[in-house]
């Protein structure tokens, strides 16, 4: 399937949303219940379909021998799992268009749920009994039939991508709200392309893990830099999620996309059920900011937090709220605290944290004075406003490396102003295209010596140039211009192939000196170490003043204009109430 019938695909399946917004008796944000749960009917489905011939040889092979197996386990061996006949697609889609088809899903999702165990509780099922209102009892029918449409040779790829989509999108429909449960993907793989996670025996933790996306997209790029299955099957991923349904969603991701794994419901400020400290290869997450009601008490003495420091307030609470528990300020800095102790002596983590973190005073200014001293951050990335549904000003990429200290690097932490590296994607949302990612991430390989991976990006970015046309019909497809776009990128910011530190983009920022880290007070603002651009405008000095002029000119007449109004409306309110 290429690129464009993929995408061609998702918009026809997210079809199926807006006719569930019109017909059926559910609440705004329940929609994505019932059609994610559709779209794992049908890929369990067409996974069994694509595996059935080969488990019927084998349990034909193996009948009446001493290695004899039944279906189920030669199901759960081939698909991860086992489908009863009650849960086959098209036994759901052939049925009647009444409201039966309800009992159906319910009964099928019940089914699968009993004969595997891991899936226990994780499949919707008494919200199809929503989608058969009595004015329209053949709605669930349309929308079963829609998803009908998914072809029979899709790969697991596929499906994953399909779900992350219609993720996407219900966290876009639903606005600050989906942003508890989704992180923009773009974001999530830039993290992943810092981060570079290497395949193999290793431990992968996300304690606010919303749908799953952290662990999805660091197994997709093991898996695109030709990790062997043996390799990605030794990679586990642990998460932990309060929401009881948000867990749901992200099991379902999992299995989505063979990702082997666990979810756990929990708080994870009063919770460790991995025991986490110094436990992991790596730590992604996207935690919620600026949270205020974390007791002191029930996270003092835990040395996830307390290692560097936990936030406390510098005044004692009056007489009047003395019976009240002490709560932490914000818990930005529990977060910030708990990514760096769960990480064993090589550990990295990525996480996304508020802009106001970076400068944080008071409590938190010990604590990040602290581990900048030790060492253990390593990069800061400033990302443009507007990436995230959940908020609209920039926040702020934190990456940690356990390691660092026994380098040469110990004292010393790269710094990147992303804020304008962007593609609109409508008034209110932007997001990283695959180029802005690999580009941006460049510049961490070449930070660390990296430089093969910056001359394969080039020698990737000129065969495509070669094998692009002239121009384009559509605004899908990349042009010569574009991939030639892409080339001056790299090679006007480093044009000898090496690292360097380039004005507005990048700086390798040193904890002593002039201008260095502690000059600038121990701040992780990448904005002060950065700089900015300042480029010509192209005017003469005459031009300038004319232009300077005119808009003075112009400002004056607004100011007027305004006072006329101001005038006006005094005296319309004098009449009125008269």
């Amino acid at each position: 399937m290429t690129d464009k019938e993929l995408k061609n695909l998702k918009e026809r399946l997210w079809h199926a949303a807006d006719i569930l917004r019109a017909g059926a008796h559910l609440a705004a944000n329940k929609y994505g219940q019932p059609i994610l749960g559709l779209i794992f009917l049908r890929y369990a489905d067409i996974l069994f379909k694509q595996h059935k011939a080969e488990i019927e040889a084998e349990y034909n092979a193996l009948l009446g021998t001493r290695m004899e197996k039944t279906m189920k386990e030669l199901c759960i061996k081939k698909c991860g799992f086992y489908l009863p006949e009650c849960a086959y697609y098209d036994f759901i889609n052939d049925a009647p268009d009444t409201a039966e088809k309800a009992t159906l899903v319910k009964n099928a999702m019940l089914a699968i749920e009993a004969e595997n165990p891991k899936m226990e509780n994780v499949l919707p099922k008494e919200v199809y009994a929503q989608l058969v209102p009595e004015e329209e009892p053949e709605l669930l029918s349309k929308i079963v039939r829609i998803f009908k449409d998914i072809p029979e040779n899709c790969t697991v790829d596929i499906f994953g991508e399909i779900y992350e989509y219609f993720l996407g999108n219900f966290a876009l429909s639903e606005g600050k709200d989906g942003g508890t449960f989704y992180t923009p993907a773009s974001v999530v793989r830039y993290m992943v392309e810092v981060l570079n996670p290497q395949p193999g025996d290793k431990k992968f933790l996300d304690p606010a893990c919303g749908s799953g996306g952290m662990f999805v997209q660091a197994a997709r790029y093991m898996h695109r830099h030709n990790a062997s299955e043996t390799q990605q099957m030794q990679f586990r991923c642990y998460g932990v999620e309060k929401e009881p349904d948000t867990v749901k969603l992200a099991k379902m991701n999992l299995l989505l996309n063979n990702v082997r794994g666990e979810i756990t419901e929990a708080n994870s400020f009063y919770s460790d059920p991995y025991n986490a400290f110094g436990q992991f290869d790596y730590v992604m997450a996207n935690p919620p900011f600026n949270v205020d009601e974390v007791v002191v008490e029930k996270v003092l003495s835990d040395a996830r937090f307390n290692t560097y420091g936990v936030p406390r307030n510098s005044t004692k609470s009056n007489k009047k709220e003395s019976d009240k528990k002490e709560t932490v300020p914000n818990a930005n800095y529990l977060w910030i605290g708990y990514f760096a102790t769960a990480l064993n002596a090589t550990g990295k983590a990525a996480l996304v944290m508020a802009n106001s973190a970076s400068d944080a005073g008071k409590s938190e200014y010990a604590i990040r004075k602290k581990m900048i001293e030790e060492g253990v951050i390593s990069q800061m990335v400033t990302l443009p406003p507007n990436m995230f549904t959940s908020v609209t000003l920039p926040a702020t990429l934190w990456f940690f490396d356990k390691h660092k200290p026994e380098t040469e690097k110990k004292d010393e932490i790269l710094f990147v102003d992303a804020r304008n590296v962007f593609t609109q994607v409508d008034r209110a949302h932007r997001k990283f295209t695959d180029e802005q990612i690999k580009n941006l991430g460049i510049i961490t390989r070449l930070y660390n010596g990296d430089t093969a991976a910056f001359t394969a990006l080039l020698d990737e970015y000129k065969a495509a140039k070669a094998d692009a046309p002239e121009t384009a019909e559509d605004k899908e497809t990349r042009t010569k211009a574009y991939w030639q776009s892409q080339i001056d990128w790299l090679t006007e910011r480093f044009p000898d192939g090496v690292y360097r530190d380039v004005i507005g983009l990048c700086k390798a920022a040193k904890l002593e000196g002039e201008d260095g880290i502690i000059d600038q007070d121990y701040s992780l603002n990448a904005g002060r170490y950065v700089g900015v651009v300042i480029e010509d405008d192209g005017m003469t000095e005459a031009e300038f003043k004319e232009t300077m002029l005119n808009l003075n000119a112009e400002f004056e007449s607004l100011n007027a204009e305004a006072k006329t109004l101001e005038a006006q409306i005094a005296e319309n309110m004098q009449e009125l109430f008269q």
